[in-house]
């Protein structure tokens, strides 16, 4: 799915993959090789992120219920523990960054649009369709 900022129409990434199941919130972004740019993890429910067993930084966006941005982590290395903030219902991670090249700010609203997709005669949606990150 794509992600935009609702204030600015800043399209923050093309390529949004939802982690909503336990299996795939558990796994995340761990032993990937890298994320590239305009990609990233919709991880719902979450209310906070860690980077161990991973190989490169990320920025994290924290979401309220109502996917107002409560709080923002930039550049987060590699085996390290996220920053809490008051509120976090959802993050999303993104590659280092994407926040500050996005102009991102707290208070921002997140919007997310689900994209359809022809492949083999088929047109799917975003949840028929699982793109692996590479690992």
């Amino acid at each position: 799915m794509k992600l935009f900022i609702q204030e600015s129409g800043q399209q923050v990434g093309h390529q949004i993959e939802e982690a909503h199941t336990f299996l795939r919130r558990l796994r995340g972004l761990m032993l990937t090789k890298s994320l590239a740019e305009g990609n990233g993890l919709h991880i719902r429910p979450c209310r906070g992120v860690h980077s161990f067993f991973m190989r490169y930084p990320i920025d994290v966006l924290h979401l309220s219920e109502d996917n107002i941005v409560v709080g923002m982590e930039q550049g987060l290395k590699p085996g390290r523990i996220g920053r809490s903030f008051r509120g976090t219902r959802a993050v999303v991670e993104l590659p280092a960054g994407t926040l500050e090249t996005a102009g991102v700010c707290v208070g921002h609203t997140a919007k997310f649009q689900k994209q359809t997709k022809l492949i083999l005669g088929g047109i799917y949606n975003d949840e028929q369709i699982q793109e692996p990150f590479e690992r």
